[in-house]
């Protein structure tokens, strides 16, 4: 049943919100039955997390039918939730347990289907690369419903400021990270894509690999992860009152971070050098700007700087998980460096130690050393020992530009529950170059050195 209009902060209009069920593609004898998917150690880890935010801004073309295009988005997010019904399902105790959670799903489960109208800005306006709030974007993802749900989608009417202005479409997916990780969020998002996008004769992609047996169990890390703990909010007044910005490195201002990484690492004699990916060379250089813009030139700092961020096990574990396995597999690396590293090196010292940081992190994940599991509370807490960590969310490897849905690529994809974190984003560059989009929260008084280290950075390699 559909909940009645209402006002969101004045500009934001709520006018409805629906059920949306997975389909049946032969009637009531190919209805889902009831089902459970247990939660691997790997799921219970991001149990007590904040929820997994994406907002995708599209431009709609004049004159389109915005009750079609919504009821299209309705009709075609039923047919991925097929494939993909655990996320119609909710997350909840397993029957028995104290400790061990399942995910949830049984006929009759929906995902909430929130639509909504905005007049406060226009797609233009929120899909700049320029300094924005985040105030303005986080009204357009929606909350995951009480009760253990795991996906809600919100589709936003951009109506504009002026008469004249083009409308769009902002489609807000609001994932609970325990259900899946990045790679099994945009897989569904994919396959969403085709439905939309596909004729009368559907045929999806590649299902997911729903054998949760694929993951050997750990029960004493289980144990840890799935114990309960407080939680503490990211939606505070300061953070709401942060800048989004974002920022673009093209494939030779890349290859140029790598060829410095290299240069240094032949001048030092270190043997072998830091394995310098496009991904790392991001990582090494967006999290050195981020460190002086936030702390200046403080030399006085004897501490460490930390930066926390995943990646894929899948090909890693033993045995190894197939490339579509729905679920988490992902797990954490650690790089830290001396805070005095970012505040006085010249700029190629700072690159190489900041990259390099970043390379062992992925080397130490990738080689699984004995002790990488247990060590992670200990890190966690030393890592928040000098403040809060920076920390990274999403891929290139996610395309998730290639998310069309029935009215071409998206605008703008924004993490708007990194923006909130003050965390960074990364995808892939929308020009489809090689090159790597990042997304950086800062307060409005670090944006602008953020963005003048960044481009010293860029000149003092090229």
């Amino acid at each position: 049943m559909a909940a009645p209009p209402h006002d969101h902060g004045g500009r934001l209009r709520v006018l409805r919100t629906e059920h949306v069920t997975p389909s049946s593609t032969g009637g009531d004898a190919d209805a889902l039955s009831e089902r459970a998917l247990p939660l691997t150690y790997l799921d219970a880890k991001w149990l007590h997390f904040k929820p997994v935010e994406r907002l995708f801004l599209y431009r709609l073309a004049p004159g389109a039918a915005v009750h079609g295009v919504l009821s299209h988005l309705a009709d075609s997010l039923s047919r991925a939730l097929r494939a993909f019904y655990p996320l119609a399902g909710r997350i909840r105790l397993a029957p028995g347990k104290t400790d061990r959670y399942e995910l949830f799903y049984q006929p009759g489960d929906a995902v909430a289907f929130t639509v909504a109208e905005h007049d406060g800005a226009g797609v233009d306006e929120l899909a700049t690369d320029d300094p924005r709030e985040v105030a303005k974007i986080a009204p357009l993802v929606p909350a995951l419903p009480r009760g253990g749900a795991v996906l809600a989608v919100q589709a936003t009417v951009l109506l504009g400021l002026r008469p004249a202005a083009p409308r769009g479409l902002a489609l807000g997916v609001t994932v609970h990270h325990a259900a899946c990780d990045g790679a099994s969020s945009t897989h569904f998002l994919h396959t969403w894509a085709a439905a939309a996008c596909a004729a009368a004769e559907y045929v999806p992609p590649e299902p997911p690999v729903m054998d949760r047996s694929c993951i050997v169990d750990r029960k004493d890390i289980h144990d840890l992860f799935a114990a309960p703990r407080s939680q503490k909010g990211f939606d505070s007044p300061d953070t709401m009152d942060r800048l989004v910005a974002t920022y673009a490195l093209s494939s030779s201002q890349l290859q140029s971070i790598k060829d410095a990484v290299a240069g240094e690492a032949a001048r030092r004699g270190v043997v072998p050098p830091p394995r310098c990916t496009s991904i790392v060379a991001t990582y090494g250089v967006m999290w050195l700007c981020h460190l002086r813009a936030t702390q200046g030139n403080n030399d006085d700092d004897d501490g460490r700087a930390y930066f926390l961020f995943v990646t894929d096990h899948r090909r890693r574990m033993e045995p190894r998980v197939p490339s579509r396995y729905f679920g988490n597999c992902v797990g954490p690396c650690y790089a830290s460096m001396p805070r005095k590293a970012a505040a006085t090196a010249t700029v190629t010292d700072g690159v190489f130690t900041a990259c390099s940081a970043v390379a062992a992190a992925v080397d130490e994940a990738a080689h699984g050393e004995a002790g990488y599991w247990e060590r992670y509370p200990e890190r966690i807490v030393e890592a928040r020992r000098d403040g809060a960590p920076f920390s990274v969310a999403g891929s290139p490897r996610f395309r998730v530009y290639d998310v069309d849905l029935g009215f071409g690529r998206p605008a703008k994809v924004e993490i708007v529950s990194v923006a909130k974190t003050g965390a960074m984003s990364v995808a892939e560059s929308r020009g489809g170059s090689g090159g790597i989009e990042v997304g950086i929260t800062l307060p409005p008084e670090h944006m602008g050195r953020f963005s003048k280290y960044l481009a010293n950075v860029i000149a003092g390699l090229i």
